[in-house]
């Protein structure tokens, strides 16, 4: 479960506040029910950059949406380079999905609280069974196991059918 409140709030509560979220971006392309164009995705991570008033450096690990299948693997790869440039190559991406399965609307929240915890721990897990790379797919989507670095915000993508794309960046607290 996870608790969203204000930080005064959780304050007053005196609970751990675990993460902030910085910020939101979505679009909603509608081009394909299940083959969507990169556009979408891109304009998500780029709005919710915005939001957050980030810049691309400020990212530090991406919670790939990385269904494992072809289309939507190389399409937010693409989408990835689109807002990220040269810098997508020197950020760790992890999909999730390989080792949780595809939850449909659940997958989502999961992938936001894995996030929350490798904040915590500082921490990214490896995306697992990653074994034939496609020449397409060739950022560091970290298969040798999990790696501790120095998290400040995490990126997480949410793309769903039809084109409904949600990103949301959370930051150590």
């Amino acid at each position: 479960m996870l608790i969203l409140e204000a930080e005064s709030h959780a304050r007053g509560r005196g609970v751990p506040i675990l993460a902030e979220i910085k910020g939101y971006g979505a679009s909603a392309d509608s081009y394909h029910l299940t083959q969507p164009t990169q556009h979408g995705p891109a304009r998500a991570m780029s709005r919710a950059l915005t939001d957050a008033g980030l810049d691309i450096e400020d990212i530090d690990y991406i919670n790939a949406h990385a269904t494992g299948t072809e289309w939507n693997d190389k399409n937010e790869t693409k989408a990835i380079k689109q807002v990220f440039g040269e810098r997508a190559y020197e950020i760790p991406v992890v999909g999730n999905k390989a080792a949780l399965g595809h939850s449909i609307a659940g997958s989502g929240a999961l992938e936001l609280t894995g996030c929350i915890l490798s904040l915590r721990d500082q921490l990214v897990p490896p995306t697992i069974n990653y074994k034939v790379p496609d020449p397409d797919c060739d950022l560091d989507y970290v298969t040798e196991g999990s790696r501790r670095l120095r998290l400040r915000n995490v990126m997480s993508n949410s793309f769903a059918f039809g084109g409904s794309n949600a990103v949301l960046i959370v930051g150590a607290y």
